[in-house]
Parts: structure tokens; C-alpha cells; sequence
């Protein structure tokens, strides 16, 4: 896996939503893109995660296009749930402002780049997201993960990734919570931060000044420790009506991806008891 957690390259329908500004930061070419793996050796797979592939329209086909023996693992989760941790996350990478759920799906709709885009909601048409994978790669590459099996019984899980991925399926697994949703506590001190330590703007002379005199690792130790401790904190819960507003509202595509994965998610998601 490259060090650049999501280089999302075969969602380029999708760019203009990662990057108002064109930047160095995703790579562009495809050259770029392979050149992530270099440090693979040739006994290993090599793979990423850009959850934007699901989303993308264009992304199956791109990836079949040149590696039909892919294989493509899709972890979906409760869509109201789903919705809650993305507005959190994009609380915290500041393109969210609306920290209110129900305000912010309710202004979903936005303009980027003179298109329109739905923030939340078009990211959980799972049955039609599903469906272009199926349609360029054989049902034995692609692997439906749902999100509850891998938080209940993660070592379970992850081995049948390796299963499926081909490789050494008993290697040794150490559980942690790697990504954990949090909230933004202090949008100033979060906002103080960025400033201090961005890419652009004066931070480049705090970065210069910082890189002199610190270790690139104890750099990364200090702003994971202040980001913690500082200027994030645990979510608050929902506010339940808002919950069972998405459930509703996502109730149809709950009940299709059921029928689609032959799998009782209305049960598990308790949309059951959603009128």
C-alpha cells in the first residue's frame, strides 16, 4: 500500500470535488501513479484504498481497463451512519461548515467547479455503484464487505480479505482503531493550526523553521498529540429524530441493496421499524 493513503487517480470524473485548485498532491499521470508501488517487491500484492471509486462513475471501467485480474473490495456501511461520519470527517477537513446534521444534508447541494453535487446522499446508491463493478469484473473479484461484520469481528474479516487477495491468510493480526471518528472541538484553535502548519501562506516559514529544528517523526508525534488533545474530542451522539429522517430517507436503497446482495440489511440496520 503507497504512503499516500487515497491517491484516488481512476475517479478523475471526481477530481474537480478533491482539488478546487489543480496541486502536486494527487498524481496525474499514470506513470505517477504506478511509481507509488515502487518500493513493492515482486512477491507482494500491491493495492490502495480511494474510497471515491465507488462513487466515480468511471473508475470501474478505468481500473478494468488496465488490470482486468483487480480485485476490488467494497466495505459498505448503514447509510444514515455512513452519512453522520462523513459530514464529521468533512467537518474536519474544513469543506463541511454546517456542524448541525440535518442542516447539513438539507444544504447538501452545492456548486463545484459549475457542477452540481449532493455531498451525502450520492454516495450511498450502492445497488448502482455495485453494479459497474459487476459489469467489467467477474462476481469472484469483487468482495462486498458490510461494515458492522468488520467491527464485530475484525480478525475474521480481515483474513477473509487476505483469502480473497490470495495471500498469507494466517499472518499475524494486531487490531487498533486506526481512523476514529472525532469532532472538532475548537474550530478556531483546528482553524489556528492550519495556518501554523498548512501547505500554504506563512506556514511555509513555520514548516521551513520547524523541519530545521525537529525530526520529521517527532514533528508528526507533536501535531497528533495537539490535534488530539486540543482540537478534537469525541462526537456527540445524533440527534435521534435526524437518525430516523435519513433512515426513511434511505429506506428504498437499504431495501434494493438487500434484494441485490441477497442478505437481510433492513434486519441488521433495523430499518424494520423505519415507516
Amino acid at each position: 500500500m503507497p504512503d499516500l493513503k487515497e491517491p484516488r487517480f481512476f475517479a478523475a470524473d471526481l477530481r474537480f470535488q478533491f482539488e478546487e485548485q489543480p496541486s502536486n498532491y494527487l498524481p496525474k499521470t499514470y506513470d505517477e501513479y504506478l511509481a507509488l508501488f515502487d518500493a513493492a517487491t515482486p512477491e507482494q500484492r500491491v493495492g490502495e484504498a480511494s474510497p471515491s471509486y465507488l462513487k466515480s462513475h468511471i473508475a470501474a471501467h478505468a481500473i478494468a481497463e488496465v488490470q482486468p485480474a483487480a480485485r476490488i473490495i467494497a466495505i459498505l456501511r448503514e447509510p444514515a451512519s455512513f452519512v453522520r461520519s462523513l459530514q464529521l470527517q468533512l467537518l474536519q477537513e474544513h469543506v463541511e461548515s454546517e456542524s448541525d446534521l440535518r442542516k447539513a444534508v438539507a444544504n447538501e447541494q452545492i456548486t463545484r467547479a459549475g457542477r452540481q453535487v449532493r455531498r451525502y446522499s450520492d454516495h450511498v446508491h450502492y445497488v448502482e455503484q455495485l453494479r459497474r463493478y459487476h459489469a467489467v469484473f467477474p462476481k469472484e473479484q469483487v468482495l462486498v464487505l458490510i461494515y458492522d461484520d468488520f467491527r464485530s469481528d475484525n480478525e475474521r474479516t480481515v483474513r477473509e480479505v487476505l483469502r480473497f487477495l490470495q495471500v498469507d491468510d494466517e499472518f499475524p493480526i494486531h487490531a487498533m482503531d486506526a481512523n476514529p471518528t472525532v469532532r472538532v472541538r475548537s474550530a478556531g484553535l483546528d482553524n489556528a493550526m492550519r495556518m501554523l502548519y498548512g501547505r500554504n501562506g506563512p506556514s511555509r516559514l513555520v514548516n521551513r523553521t520547524l523541519k530545521a529544528l525537529t525530526p520529521q517523526g517527532a514533528r508528526r508525534r507533536l501535531m497528533r498529540t495537539v490535534r488530539r488533545r486540543l482540537v478534537y474530542g469525541q462526537p456527540r451522539a445524533p440527534e435521534e429524530s435526524a437518525m430516523i429522517e435519513l433512515r426513511a430517507r434511505f429506506k428504498e436503497e437499504v431495501l434494493a441493496l438487500s434484494e441485490y446482495l441477497d442478505r437481510d440489511l433492513v434486519g441488521l440496520w433495523g430499518y424494520d421499524r423505519v415507516g
